[in-house]
């Protein structure tokens, strides 16, 4: 691969990754400890992921257990799952949080595919200005004597991975949908 299409490849991965570690947040019907990686916790003076302050573990399909590693912390992790958007409610025994995860609806569910088929169109339109960015970049190659057809090769290795990565993305979707539906 061409060194000047490469850190568009890189653009392209990161928007992919980044689209797939969105899509691990959203709420399938099992429980999912990524769906508290959004979550922060006033820890000392200073807001801190969840996972860096308790232990999350899944005990049962719909269950979520958060075992502060001090136990001073239990109000303020209730807290920031009260003020989250994630509607659960936490139950704690003064050692342990858990979180019971309810039956996700077919309204609920169907929300849900919807939404990450609106992610998805996102993330595609993010590689598409990549690939615009290339393009442009490359366009302005011709004023810097590199021949029109090396400028074409470019701008076709460039689609080449636009089409890659959209096919990517909307097989991420997909799997997602199935997965959300899935009761």
């Amino acid at each position: 691969m061409d060194e000047r299409v490469q850190k568009y490849d890189s653009k392209m991965t990161k928007t992919l990754n980044g689209f797939e570690a969105e899509l691990s947040t959203i709420r399938a019907g099992r429980a999912n400890p990524h769906i508290l990686d959004k979550i922060t916790v006033d820890y000392y003076g200073s807001p801190t992921p969840l996972q860096q302050v308790a232990n999350v573990t899944v005990p049962e399909a719909r269950m979520i257990q958060i075992q502060p590693w001090e136990s001073s912390l239990i109000k303020e992790i209730e807290k920031a799952i009260l003020t989250s958007d994630l509607g659960l409610n936490p139950n704690n025994d003064g050692k342990i949080i858990r979180l019971v995860l309810p039956e996700l609806t077919e309204e609920r569910r169907k929300e849900l595919v919807k939404d990450v088929k609106k992610k998805g169109e996102a993330a595609k339109v993010a590689v598409r200005n990549v690939r615009r960015d290339a393009n442009d970049a490359f366009k302005k190659l011709t004023k810097q004597d590199v021949s029109e057809d090396e400028v074409k090769d470019l701008e076709n290795e460039v689609q080449k991975l636009t089409d890659k990565y959209i096919k990517d993305i909307e097989a991420a979707v997909d799997k997602k949908a199935k997965e959300i539906l899935t009761v």
